[in-house]
C-alpha cells in the first residue's frame, strides 16, 4: 500500500476496512484508492496539503485550513479512515469526534473559548466583526451552562451534540 501505483491486494483492501470500523464496501475502498493515486500526484505513498487543495470542494471549504493541518501527509488508510466521518454510515460519535479535533486546533483534549472563536472566525469571515462573535459565543456558551473561561473536551461534544442528527456526508462514486 505505501507505493501507490500498485494494485490493493484483498488483504490490503480488508485492513482498510478493518482501519475504517468497516464503513466503506470493498467497492467503494477500490474506488478512494483510485481518487487517492489521483491525488497523490508524485506517488509518494501520502498526499500532501498541496495536493488536498487540489480538490475544489476541500479548497473552497471556510475551514480547510484547519483541516489540512488534519490531512497533511496522510497514507491511503488514514486517508480512507478520515473520509469515514463524512459517511452517512459513520455513527453519530465518530463524526462528533471528528468535530471535536477540528475545534481543538492545538490537540490537547480541550477546546477553549478561543479555539471556538478562530472557528467561528473562519465560518463567518468578513460577515461579522470580531465583538459580534464574541457577544453571540458568549451566548451560547452561557445558554449551554458554560462560561469563557471554560474548556470543553470531548464528552462536553458529545453531550452538546449527540442527541442532533448530525449531516457529514459526502458521496463516493463507485465506477
Amino acid at each position: 500500500m505505501g507505493n501507490t501505483s500498485s494494485m490493493l491486494t484483498q488483504y490490503d483492501i480488508e485492513e482498510v476496512q478493518e482501519h475504517c470500523s468497516n464503513i466503506f464496501s470493498q467497492q467503494e475502498i477500490g474506488s478512494l484508492y483510485q481518487r487517492f493515486c489521483q491525488l497523490d500526484r508524485n506517488a509518494k505513498g501520502f498526499i500532501s496539503a498541496d495536493e488536498f487543495l487540489s480538490v475544489p470542494e476541500f479548497a473552497m471549504n471556510p475551514l480547510s485550513q484547519r483541516l489540512l493541518k488534519m490531512v497533511d501527509g496522510l497514507n491511503f488508510k488514514d486517508f480512507v479512515a478520515f473520509l469515514s466521518a463524512f459517511s452517512a454510515k459513520a455513527s453519530t460519535q465518530k463524526k462528533i469526534e471528528f468535530i471535536f479535533k477540528v475545534y481543538d486546533t492545538d490537540y490537547n483534549g480541550k477546546v477553549s473559548f478561543d479555539d471556538i472563536l478562530e472557528v467561528l472566525r473562519d465560518l463567518s469571515g468578513p460577515f461579522m466583526s470580531d465583538e459580534q462573535r464574541e457577544r453571540v459565543l458568549t451566548q451560547v456558551l452561557k445558554e449551554s451552562g458554560y462560561s469563557r473561561d471554560s474548556y470543553l473536551v470531548l464528552d462536553d461534544f458529545v453531550k452538546v451534540l449527540g442527541t442532533s442528527d448530525l449531516k457529514m456526508e459526502v458521496e463516493i462514486p463507485v465506477d
